[in-house]
């Protein structure tokens, strides 16, 4: 069982992932922090110095290698099903499910450091960031609601959501 949890960036991929794992006795693959750890730099510094298109390359290639994985619970950074065929391997290689949030939703979850760390992020006020956020989600969203599984997240507490995608997994993994 290969658990793909997609949505914008700050939607709470990470967090709920964090706990789907732990309750569910899976492993739990953040790609963003298995890049850092492969590259030895943040996700920000790559970028910066390297080039997005570098580090697409290796957030493909952190993707691909979760093939091999079982029984696992992978947060993708909000980026990673936009780039090439991404969406569809990540379709292929287990069940997606897409936390949507509303921009405003996300802003009011993203700490100062969340903001900081996010290259995107920086240096916009909070109208900026709104005004930014909104748009780029639009974009986003026609290849996120791709996913097996979309939870409108906005009126729904974290143990909720996780309640909701337990119960999936758990129809899954019911013999037909």
């Amino acid at each position: 069982m290969r658990l793909y949890l997609i949505g914008y960036m700050g939607c709470g991929k990470s967090t709920v992932g964090r706990k789907i794992a732990r309750f569910a006795h899976l492993d739990f693959v953040d790609t963003d922090s298995r890049i850092e750890q492969r590259e030895g730099a943040s996700v920000a510094d790559i970028i910066t110095y390297q080039g997005e298109d570098y580090f697409r390359a290796v957030e493909h290639s952190v993707l691909v290698d979760t093939a091999s994985e079982d029984d696992v619970v992978v947060s993708t950074g909000g980026g990673l099903p936009m780039w090439g065929d991404n969406m569809a391997q990540i379709k292929s290689l287990g069940l997606s499910v897409y936390l949507r949030r509303s921009p405003q939703n996300i802003m009011s979850r993203l700490s100062p450091y969340g903001r900081a760390k996010r290259p995107k992020f920086r240096g916009l006020n909070d109208e900026q960031l709104l005004a930014f956020m909104t748009t780029h989600m639009a974009e986003r969203e026609p290849v996120y609601s791709q996913a097996d599984v979309v939870i409108d997240c906005d009126a729904m507490s974290d143990d909720a959501v996780i309640d909701l995608i337990l119960s999936n997994i758990r129809k899954l993994k019911q013999p037909k």
